[in-house]
């Protein structure tokens, strides 16, 4: 290779001065081509960001966006929140230690401990890594040493969404991971807030001594992507079943946990508690990249608690300093706040108001969900004849993704909101597409009520034109 100037490398000034086809071109050579030709399709695929605030993003066209996304999880403190950039540039001027391997984290202890404090009673031995994936295989991981190799089976929804690494994406219930790839062994499916699936699955796979085969049940008391809620009853009774059969009870609250739905994870409405709970998203305050999951000290002990086991799992990047500090910020903000009740207020206000537009548009909207901030609505995915009709010139392989009319339909509306109101929003890609309506939950009164407005609006054009305009955009607008 070359000798290469470190001048000749890109500078911070490089990057954002960079304009929308010259990221384009980056994008097509070293990152994703595919990614270009998908998200140029919308809006904010053809723009630059040059500063986000609150709930507000700044495009150098001088465009203002209200950001209803939340970061897809990440921002429910909205972007650079001041308290979180305070504590950062702290630590940073202050030379704080990142971390090493010979001393003890006075940072990752201090956050173990809040965790703990927030936790049902005895779930309180934490883990910290960089994603959420991570933290699912490594409860998995955790759940399947506990019993030293002696049960070889687990058990995962039909419905849900747990990562896209091999084991998670084989755990993942949901065509948006299709590819069957390579994964942990022995994964059984049991149907969606249907108990009498898993009693059947569990009767039939058992040990010559009567014992379940199953050292762990991984499950999202709500599937955000889908906007689906276990039921309280179903909870209970597989409580009950995981505690009389010794299996591992997993909720993976990734996505909704820190106060999203009303609560400060959402299987705390129900009262049931799980063995361990893995968490991640807004956990790092829209700033760091951690996540984790905490667990039962019985459980612990039985699979990490022998000195030779103590290291067993372990990371680089494990309570990097910086990261733990603004996640323990992020929580105090958090409970400082009163984010669970933001999350109620806001349903208490958009729920009524996004019915009263279901019953105003029916043949647009054919359901209403969602709990606390974050909320959705369901289109109807029959499309007029016409639209029908000119969509046959498209490629066949597109009609090959048997959701593509669902995906059409709510990315038009997406696009609509985007374009002609500075709104934006995305949609879920588990079995239903729903248009996903889940602000920071810093969001004021006065953007609900914009958004309400503007949604109004945009549903009045009607299907036929929402769609046509889209199309429009996509193909003649590059």
């Amino acid at each position: 290779m070359d000798k290469i100037d470190f001048k000749d490398l890109p500078t911070y000034d490089d990057c954002i001065n960079l304009n929308i086809n010259e990221i384009h071109d980056l994008y097509k050579n070293f990152v994703n081509p595919g990614q270009v030709e998908f998200l140029a399709s919308f809006g904010p695929g053809r723009n630059v960001v040059d500063k986000a605030q609150g709930v507000r993003i700044w495009e150098k066209s001088g465009k203002i966006i209200l950001d209803f996304t939340g970061g897809i999880g990440v921002l429910s403190h909205g972007h650079n929140h001041p308290d979180i950039l305070a504590v950062r540039k702290r630590f940073q001027s202050d030379s704080r230690m990142e971390v090493h391997k010979n001393y003890f984290s006075p940072y990752l202890a201090s956050l173990s401990k809040a965790i703990s404090m927030l936790m049902p009673k005895n779930i309180d031995i934490s883990y910290f890594c960089n994603s959420g994936a991570e933290a699912v295989e490594g409860s998995i991981k955790l759940a399947f040493k506990s019993f030293e190799g002696r049960r070889s089976r687990i058990l995962a929804a039909d419905i849900s969404f747990h990562g896209k690494l091999l084991g998670s994406a084989g755990l993942t219930g949901s065509p948006e991971v299709e590819f069957k790839w390579p994964t942990i062994p022995n994964i059984d499916r049991f149907e969606y807030n249907n108990i009498n699936s898993i009693k059947k699955l569990i009767t039939e796979n058992r040990s010559a001594s009567n014992e379940s085969a199953y050292y762990a049940l991984i499950i999202e008391t709500m599937n955000a992507s889908s906007l689906r809620e276990c039921s309280p009853a179903f909870l209970e009774e597989l409580r009950n079943i995981c505690t009389k059969e010794k299996i591992v009870l997993i909720f993976d609250e990734v996505y909704t946990g820190w106060s999203k739905t009303g609560e400060l994870f959402h299987f705390m409405h129900s009262g049931v508690d799980p063995d361990i709970v893995t968490y991640s998203k807004s956990f790092g305050a829209g700033k760091a990249s951690i996540a984790g999951y905490t667990t039962n000290r019985e459980i612990f002990n039985r699979a990490y608690g022998k000195l030779n086991d103590s290291i067993i799992h372990s990371t680089t990047y494990n309570g990097f300093g910086e990261e733990t500090i603004t996640a323990l910020e992020g929580i105090r903000i958090n409970i400082r706040d009163n984010y669970c009740d933001r999350a109620k207020k806001i349903e208490q206000f958009l729920m009524p108001k996004l019915i009263a537009l279901k019953n105003k548009y029916p043949d647009l909207i054919r359901d209403v969900r969602g709990k606390g901030g974050l909320l959705g609505i369901i289109l109807n995915d029959s499309l007029p004849p016409l639209i029908k009709a000119s969509l046959k010139a498209l490629p066949s392989d597109v009609f090959k993704d048997k959701r593509f009319f669902a995906k059409l339909i709510t990315g038009s509306l997406i696009s609509d909101l985007y374009n002609d109101f500075g709104i934006l929003t995305y949609f879920g890609s588990n079995h239903e597409i729903p248009l996903i309506i889940a602000p920071s939950l810093i969001i004021e009164q006065e953007d609900l009520n914009y958004f309400l407005e503007s949604l109004d609006k945009s549903l009045s054009k009607g299907k036929f034109n929402l769609i046509t305009n889209f199309i429009k955009y996509k193909f003649m607008k590059k």
